[in-house]
């Protein structure tokens, strides 16, 4: 649900700190709401998440919200866009205050000419995302929603803050039928 990248983030942190690296990467902050990339617009630079909490999410053509993953420290974001040279997917929002490692297109571009690590990293990533995109979406025609909203709510309570809009677009539903599953889960655990 929360995704993170411990060793991506290592490297990034190496990578920066390179003296010959200072000029063209740099560290941008963004407060809680902010878009950091916006959907269907043309970005500037790739980032990695440093600190803090995003949502990734597409809005469909009736306006709404689908939350397709939380990306926590060491998710990239903007390559996709980068390599396939199309505008944004998908818009990343700040749910918490973020910082992100920025760096502009060319040279991100040349990185993935000279940089065999980075090339690697990037290739456990798209593996890593082709993973989880079939696995949520077996796991959610396969499991009811209650037990999907029930790890949402476990994680609300560890790791973030997370409005009933944004689980209901997580789960792919109504806030009305997220209501009436959260009334569902409170009735089963008073049986119990």
């Amino acid at each position: 649900m929360l995704r993170t990248n411990q060793p991506f983030s290592d490297y990034f942190d190496k990578l920066y700190s390179k003296k010959s690296h200072k000029e063209n990467i740099t560290l941008t902050s963004y407060g809680k709401g902010d878009k950091i990339l916006i959907q269907n617009e043309s970005s500037t630079k790739i980032m990695l998440i440093r600190t803090g909490i995003t949502k990734c999410y597409f809005v469909e053509e009736n306006d709404k919200e689908y939350i397709v993953e939380f990306l926590g420290k060491g998710e990239i974001i903007g390559e996709i866009e980068v390599i396939k040279n199309i505008s944004c997917l998908c818009t990343i929002e700040a749910m918490t205050e973020v910082t992100v490692y920025s760096m502009p297109i060319p040279y991100f571009r040349t990185l993935l000419k000279n940089e065999l690590k980075l090339n690697r990293f990037l290739l456990d990533v798209f593996a890593e995302r082709m993973v989880n995109t079939s696995s949520r979406a077996s796991y959610q025609k396969l499991r009811a929603t209650e037990h999907t909203l029930t790890q949402l709510l476990e994680l609300k309570s560890k790791e973030m803050e997370i409005s009933k809009e944004d689980m209901a677009a997580y789960l792919g539903i109504t806030v009305k039928s997220l209501n009436k599953t959260l009334d569902k889960i409170k009735e089963n655990n008073v049986d119990e």
